[in-house]
């Protein structure tokens, strides 16, 4: 038996429009809410009669429009959760009703003043409509006629099957389909009069004219046609000023600010906290001036915001020692609108589930790398362009998530300089480039897998853009900062018992702050304590002079592109440059300059400046945080401070925890450490080492160094998830440059427990990784990062035993076994030992012992 046709439930609506089909989504633009359950309920009524399912979407405010007893099922959803989320629950709820069943929508209106945004409402529909056509389903959605911005209803338009507007005049009810997918007739699209449930078209040119001319006044109002966004902005600024002339309270004012700084700002209630103390409504204005669509700012963004409101109020004085910043902002909804424009939304939901993970994500990168941007995003980046000039610009990630309480990214998504040269057209391909290329890395594995080891694939993760003038000056053909760096509010790495780790370290750098954060070569930076500036992690003056600073990274504007080069070129090329204050004369043959900062830290105010911010922003935040900053020396010897970015500090403190036992046996300690400790201080049995041997490390060529780096990810992954596994290894964990450690990355290391870098790779002594992307993942997931220096006192690690204790790499990973004499699994207790090992983490004596100890 052939099922009924779909119906609107009103036997003349259905005549006008030609009927309903399978697939159909149906849009009608009321004048108020009450116009919009007349046409509903019908629809519901016919299609329970028709025995088909019916799934009302119950997310709005206005009354329901039905309910249980009308035989329909309810799928209620909060739109505070989020674009993603709703969107993601929306989606799951039409594939559990399957195919050929019938849907009805709350008013999406509501969205868009939930969500602050009309572009989301378009977005929302772009991909929800699709969604339910592929399934033959039939949808009823309605929107408030002349309440969105063109773009919204151009989007909805392009989607949609039936567009049609329902309005009055005077006592009388009209409806005036716009669009009908795949139907005609010589009537249907002019205005038809309701009434008695008849409909009837207006076909007299004096009628017509009349009953429209009602109709059309708010859709020829410029006003009505603006974003929720603008129009939120509007009404601010309009408060405000009858708040200044005292016609409105200031509580409304703030009341204005607080519901701005969630729209705009941020969702997290700890840094809204911070910007009701330290940020104003003129502040959120002046942010949006500079904004590039609508939506978030992001994390790295509000960072950077809310550190200089935080000092400025703090003392004024800083307004006048930082550059001025002059940044701007691209919107968290551009991000969406560009997944949905170029197709990579469904890998986006996709990837809300582990199982589906990274099944669609090559792809999605590949499609937003070669993306489309809508023409108004276009524009505003031209206009951005037009006032940075051939400033160069970085074009920073600034997610929603990214740099917050919890959750830092670090290293997760990309960061782009553009040099920011030639003809505008070429400028303006760079920067959208630039962007492309951040919001493809929002997708990156590393990304996904970070997001699934937090447990925030369900969680909303927009990708703002946070650009920024570069700081810095043209030195011939280069531009760079004369210093940069990262600044931790408190200090892990507690090489003397001079340090106070509550004044904070510096890891400082001469040129751009990259070299601090993604070292790839071999170079070194400079670590300073700063309540003792003139403390060196090196013993002699040589050990200083070797491990120091020797490329720059900087940009090239003649080759416009980011490049690195030694020093001493970047020495010849700028005749301006202070370098005194960086560096001084290599002794003995061939000369040149050696970065030691030695003037820098003990004749400018730099080392003093930096624990003050630190202290103020640590105050305010009520927890450590994490800086990163660059310094520039005028020609008048003052010099400036730019603070690029803020955020809490993910190192754990401290921790109390019982000490080792006392008279150990001269053979119970396989390891020991002076520091740098990082994380949580621990007392707790080890069940496997993986050490990769050095001298054996050594002697491999870097494509058998590589392979190393997936043999170690593939063996601490082997087995039982609750086994503890302690990783040793020569030089930097996770560098890319094979000759200053193991290139693994984070994703392939994650389950270990604890971590250690084994100073000592050949004749090379590598830098700590204190301070880099990498080291921050450690942190932050709770992973004990331990330095090992086998010659310094106090230090210890007893290779012998390692190489000579049975090896389990072949058992565990036969096609691995040719590596056997580099990588070494170790599993406790040895064969005829019974002893058990254990690792000891003392972080605030900065004392790491792993000893056997016989079994309770």
């Amino acid at each position: 038996m052939t099922a009924p046709a779909p119906s609107t439930g009103l036997p003349g609506l259905d005549a006008v429009v030609g009927g309903l089909r399978p697939g159909d989504n149906v849009v009608w633009q009321v004048e108020t809410l009450d116009d919009y359950p007349p046409l509903a309920a019908p629809f519901v009524r016919a299609a329970r009669a028709a025995g088909r399912r019916v799934v009302y979407h119950r997310f709005a405010r206005h009354p329901a429009l039905a309910g249980a007893a009308d035989g329909v099922e309810i799928h209620a959803l909060d739109p505070s959760i989020g674009f993603e989320s709703f969107t993601a629950g929306i989606h799951e709820a039409i594939e559990r009703a399957g195919r050929g069943a019938y849907h009805v929508f709350d008013c999406l209106s509501e969205l868009a003043a939930g969500w602050c945004s009309d572009l989301m409402l378009g977005n929302f529909f772009t991909v929800t409509c699709p969604y339910l056509y592929e399934l033959d389903t039939v949808a009823y959605f309605a929107v408030l006629r002349d309440g969105h911005s063109l773009e919204a209803v151009q989007a909805i338009r392009a989607t949609t099957q039936l567009l049609v507007d329902v309005f009055r005049q005077a006592r009388t009810r009209y409806v005036h389909p716009l669009k009908v997918d795949g139907r005609h007739s010589p009537t249907m699209y002019l205005p038809h009069v309701w009434e008695d449930g008849a409909f009837r078209p207006l076909t007299e040119s004096a009628v017509l004219a009349e009953a429209l001319a009602g109709a059309s006044e708010g859709r020829l109002d410029p006003a009505a046609r603006l974003d929720v966004w603008d129009r939120r902005f509007l009404e601010a600024r309009e408060l405000q000023e009858a708040v200044r002339s005292g016609a409105r309270p200031w509580q409304d004012e703030q009341a204005a600010f607080r519901a701005l700084v969630r729209m705009m700002l941020t969702h997290d209630a700890r840094l809204a906290e911070l910007a009701d103390r330290y940020l104003d409504l003129n502040a959120l204005l002046a942010i949006r001036r500079r904004m590039i669509g609508t939506g978030l700012v992001g994390g790295k963004a509000s960072g950077m915001l809310l550190a200089r409101a935080v000092l400025e109020s703090t003392d004024p004085a800083w307004r006048h020692r930082f550059e001025p910043h002059d940044s701007w902002f691209i919107g968290s909804d551009v991000f969406y609108t560009y997944l949905v424009r170029n197709g990579a939304w469904r890998a986006r939901r996709d990837q809300r589930s582990r199982a589906s993970l990274l099944a669609g994500a090559a792809e999605a990168r590949a499609r937003l790398l070669a993306g489309t941007f809508p023409a108004a995003v276009v524009q505003q980046c031209v206009s951005m362009l037009d006032y940075y000039g051939q400033s160069p610009i970085i074009v920073r990630s600034s997610s929603l998530l990214e740099d917050g309480f919890g959750n830092a990214f670090t290293g997760k998504y990309e960061s782009v300089f553009c040099p920011n040269q030639g003809a505008p057209e070429e400028r303006l391909e760079a920067l959208l480039a630039a962007v492309r290329s951040v919001y493809a890395s929002a997708m990156s594995d590393a990304a996904l897998h970070y997001r699934d080891d937090r447990g925030l694939l369900d969680r909303d993760e927009q990708m703002a853009i946070l650009v920024q003038r570069v700081s810095g000056a043209v030195h011939g053909r280069f531009f760079y900062p004369q210093a940069a760096g990262v600044a931790l509010s408190y200090n892990p790495y507690v090489w003397n018992h001079a340090i106070d780790p509550e004044a904070g370290v510096m890891r400082l750098v001469f040129g751009m702050g990259t070299r601090a954060v993604d070292r790839s070569d071999d170079d070194y930076t400079r670590i300073v304590a700063l309540n003792a500036p003139q403390l060196r992690p090196e013993t002699s003056l040589d050990e200083a002079t070797e491990y120091a600073q020797r490329r720059v990274d900087l940009l090239d504007l003649e080759a416009n592109r980011f490049t690195s080069a030694p020093i001493d070129e970047v020495v010849a090329e700028s005749p301006l440059l202070p370098i005194d204050l960086f560096a001084t004369r290599r002794r003995g043959p061939g000369g040149g300059f050696v970065l030691t900062f030695e003037k820098l830290l003990w004749a400018t105010p730099l080392v003093d400046e930096l624990r003050t911010l630190l202290a103020a922003l640590r105050e305010a935040y009520r927890y450590p945080v994490d800086v990163e900053f660059t310094a520039n020396f005028l020609a008048s010897g003052d010099f400036r401070l730019n603070l690029v970015q803020c955020r809490p500090l993910q190192v754990k403190e401290g921790g109390i925890v019982p000490p080792p036992p006392e008279r150990l046996a001269d053979d119970a300690i396989v390891a020991a450490s002076r520091g740098p400790v990082v994380g949580q201080s621990t007392s707790a049995r080890v069940d496997r080492i993986v050490f990769v041997d050095p001298d054996a490390y050594t002697t491999l060529p870097t494509q058998d160094r590589y392979e190393v780096a997936r043999v170690v990810g593939r063996v601490t992954r082997a087995g039982d998830a609750a086994r503890r596994v302690l990783l040793l290894g020569p030089g930097r964990w996770g560098t890319t440059t094979p000759s200053l450690g193991v290139p693994v990355s984070f994703a392939e290391i994650r389950r270990v427990a604890a971590l250690g870098e084994i100073m000592r790779l050949g004749d090379v002594i590598p830098d700590v990784s204190l301070g880099s992307h990498f080291f921050n993942d450690l942190v932050e997931s709770g992973m004990l990062y331990v330095a090992l220096y086998p010659t310094h006192p106090g230090h210890a690690l007893d290779e012998a035993r390692l190489r000579a204790a049975p090896n389990r790499l072949a058992e565990l990973s036969p096609d691995d076994a040719r590596l056997a004499h580099v990588v070494r699994v170790v599993d406790f207790p040895l064969p005829g030992d019974p002893r058990a090992l254990w690792l000891h983490a003392d972080c605030v004596r900065q004392e790491v012992m792993c000893y056997l100890r016989a079994q309770e």
